[in-house]
């Protein structure tokens, strides 16, 4: 698609639903939200941009390796801190009973470590749905 209406109000739009993804993100333990549901903003972001400026556009294009890349330290962190409660002497994902401070009620950081939680999960989110349909619409793109 080359309709410059169409790109414009996508770049303007890119950096205004990103940062409400990460708003969902940081905030889904005091408020609706999360990691899965900011890390589908975020990847709905970057799709719209596919889709308006083309898959075989290289400007803002998330490469395969760095997706693995973030997808696979979204899912080790995820572990990681799951691991660190049960190296405290506590269960798997333990939060105050593993002796992380939960913080002031209502703040970004109130949760202990359910924001570094939700912001692994984001990052899997996100970089999963943007290699799912950059894959798809690559194997549409093939069979023209």
């Amino acid at each position: 698609m080359s309709d410059i209406i169409v790109q414009v109000v996508t770049r303007m739009m890119i950096p205004y639903l990103q940062l409400y993804g990460l708003y969902i993100i940081l905030f889904g333990h005091n408020s609706p939200g999360g990691g899965f549901a900011g890390g589908t903003v975020i990847a709905s972001s970057l799709i719209l941009y596919v889709l308006a400026f083309g898959i075989d556009n290289e400007e803002l294009r998330l490469s395969g390796s760095v997706a693995r890349i973030v997808e696979s330290c979204g899912a080790l962190a995820y572990v990681g801190i799951g691991l660190a409660g049960i190296l405290l002497g506590a269960n798997f994902l333990s939060n105050h009973s593993a002796g992380f401070p939960l913080g002031i009620p209502g703040r970004v950081f109130s949760g202990g470590t359910i924001v570094l939680l939700t912001v692994s999960i984001g990052l899997k989110v996100a970089s999963t749905m943007i290699t799912l349909f950059t894959n798809v619409a690559e194997k549409e793109g093939e069979g023209e």
